[in-house]
């Protein structure tokens, strides 16, 4: 005992910050599954030149540029990710719809809000619709943004047209779990966790959170080193927020409000041979209560399925689209 203090300086204040680290660093060795389902919601854009727009419009909770002539289609991108997501896809369907091409508040360095962000997102995007007179525009949206296409449609089924989700679903849960019984009560404790951890996060650390994860975002390492540049530029209390309220909202029981085509655009590329059924099931079910849901899944593509599968996600958004 004498000799562990004669080479023991730390006072007890200090082992308790050594065993929180300790614990925390435990915590920090999660699974591929995990990894797997943080990357369903944190993702990022390509940095490329910005798309000229038409015109650029704001709101709270987003930021718009709108291009091209047609049928209007909302686009919206994901966790830590804007509207040059979109950039390759945006150009090749330009010339026939109306592009409304969303940045979310505190992604990618879209200037921040406080307090809720989900629900004020889906209410200003509503409101937009009906202030710029849009007939049913088409919601195409990857990750979080699929999320928020499945939200616009639940809540206002009777204004929002065809409903592309590329790689994101109603409820994010169930992939941490590979569960598909889990419930919002089952993650109350985790969504606090995740809070908590991305509200302390600022940019480096934002970039290096989502590199634990990154070779199953994307396939080339150009792409990877552009998912985690676009993290850098990212809020840290707007993702953790994000992460919060995607595994406390489960949409499953809403979605069968929704009255128009649904497709559901799954990559399972990341995942090992074996987990590509299961990942279908988890999938399936969660459209099951919609009445016109299509799943198609991509076993080749990551989570960027806009930046691994280009021309089959351009493929698949005409045929549905023109539908």
């Amino acid at each position: 005992m004498q000799n562990h203090k004669a080479h023991n300086n730390n006072t007890p204040a200090d082992d308790k910050n050594v065993k929180a680290k300790a614990k925390a660093k435990a915590k920090a060795k999660v699974s591929f599954w995990t990894y797997f389902a943080i990357t369903m919601s944190i993702v990022a854009g390509a940095i490329l030149p910005q798309l000229k727009a038409a015109e650029l419009n704001t709101a709270a909770s987003f930021q718009v540029e709108v291009i091209g002539e047609g049928k209007p289609v909302l686009m919206i991108p994901g966790l830590m990710s804007d509207s040059r997501v979109w950039q390759h896809t945006a150009a090749a369907l330009k010339q026939d719809y109306q592009l409304h091409l969303i940045s979310v508040a505190g992604f990618a360095g879209t200037p921040a809000i406080e307090g809720e962000l989900l629900p004020r997102l889906q209410q200003d995007l509503l409101h937009y619709i009906d202030e710029q007179q849009l007939q049913k525009p088409a919601v195409v949206g990857h990750s979080l943004g699929a999320f928020m296409a499945f939200a616009l449609a639940s809540a206002a089924p009777e204004r929002i047209g065809t409903v592309v989700a590329v790689d994101g679903l109603p409820y994010l849960a169930p992939i941490f779990s590979r569960d598909p019984a889990t419930q919002v009560g089952d993650m109350q404790s985790q969504a606090r966790q995740f809070r908590n951890y991305y509200q302390q996060l600022k940019g480096e650390q934002l970039k290096a959170a989502a590199a634990q994860g990154i070779a199953i975002q994307a396939r080339a390492p150009g792409h990877q080193q552009l998912v985690l540049q676009m993290a850098a530029a990212s809020d840290g209390p707007s993702v953790g927020q994000a992460m919060y309220e995607l595994l406390t909202t489960d949409l499953r029981p809403k979605v069968g409000a929704i009255q128009s085509k649904v497709w559901l655009l799954g990559a399972s590329g990341a995942l090992p041979a074996p987990y590509q059924e299961q990942a279908k099931a988890l999938y399936q079910q969660q459209i099951s209560g919609i009445a016109n849901a299509t799943l198609l899944m991509n076993t080749g593509s990551r989570h960027f399925m806009m930046l691994d599968e280009p021309e089959w996600l351009i493929s698949q958004l005409r045929q549905a689209l023109q539908e």
